[in-house]
């Protein structure tokens, strides 16, 4: 897939964000443009501007790792953008087929995971894919989660269920900034991997049914899940402030281990431990039946 209009799109992004002031240049007159001109992100780059806007145009490839770290430096770029910056420049060549080959089978769940979450019960706790697919869940997590599984639409994709499922700007207290950082995620993987196309189609059909993931995705901000404190309103328990954690896995697969947790003798820790008693009590068909599957859909 060819990547050159979303190198372009973040470039040019990043270039209006980023005004003189910030980038330490003398500003003169008025001014046409609302960030830096390309001539002077060539300037603070080191590079003619008729490299530079090769490279805006989307042409990144063969560009050096130095170049790269430049051009970085030059647009104010934080440590999640520089990394989808080389993560573009590296899918503008040739895909080596053998990653093609690896990428067309998808990262199963090993036993040893799901006994991990499972061994956790007092902790919601699941295991995910770059699309932001729920592979596998313990009880308390299917729990905590349970409007996203009842609603067959989503596929248990925390994407989907964010943008397609009405209960999502109940359950998320900051439903904007949960989505943004959804679509943040998903900008990142795309930059990652375009030629993933279970990817692709995720985001067409985001891009399609939701106006709301189609201006944010425009935006071409970029995110990475690490650690953060969720504010999730739960049908039955209520008010749930936890802190989330994950945990990448160190190999090929992608997968990521995400758990909850509450502040000792907080209101949320006594929410989590009313929630395992209904979990225990309603049983694993609360949670439409899946414990280590995207609801049918292929992960």
């Amino acid at each position: 897939m060819d990547n050159r209009e979303a190198v372009s799109a973040f470039l040019r992004s990043r270039r209006d964000k980023i005004t003189p002031e910030q980038a330490g240049l003398p500003v003169y007159g008025q001014r046409r443009v609302p960030g830096l001109r390309r001539g002077e992100v060539a300037t603070l780059a080191g590079v003619s501007v008729e490299y530079y806007t090769r490279l805006e145009r989307g042409n990144l490839k063969g560009v050096s790792d130095g170049v790269l770290d430049a051009l970085a430096h030059a647009l104010g770029l934080d440590d999640t953008e520089r990394m989808y910056l080389h993560d573009l420049a590296r899918a503008a060549g040739p895909a080596p087929r053998t990653r093609a080959r690896q990428r067309e089978v998808a990262p199963t769940v090993r036993p040893s995971l799901v006994r991990i979450i499972e061994g956790m019960p007092e902790l919601p706790a699941c295991v995910m894919n770059n699309r932001l697919d729920t592979l596998a869940a313990n009880a308390l997590g299917r729990a905590l989660y349970s409007e996203m599984y009842a609603d067959p639409t989503c596929g248990a994709n925390v994407a989907r269920f964010a943008f397609l499922s009405p209960g999502a700007r109940r359950f998320y207290v900051d439903w904007e900034g949960m989505a943004r950082f959804a679509v943040g995620a998903l900008r990142i993987e795309a930059g990652r991997n375009p030629h993933d196309r279970e990817l692709t189609n995720l985001i067409g059909e985001l891009s399609t049914r939701s106006d709301a993931f189609r201006v944010m995705w425009g935006s071409h901000d970029v995110h990475v899940f690490r650690r953060s404190t969720k504010s999730l309103s739960h049908p039955f328990v209520g008010d749930l402030e936890l802190d989330q954690e994950t945990m990448s896995l160190p190999d090929e697969s992608g997968l990521s281990v995400v758990v909850y947790s509450a502040s000792p003798g907080t209101a949320a820790e006594a929410g989590l431990k009313l929630l395992a008693g209904w979990s225990a009590t309603t049983g694993p068909e609360q949670g439409a039946g899946l414990t280590g599957g995207a609801a049918g859909r292929k992960p």
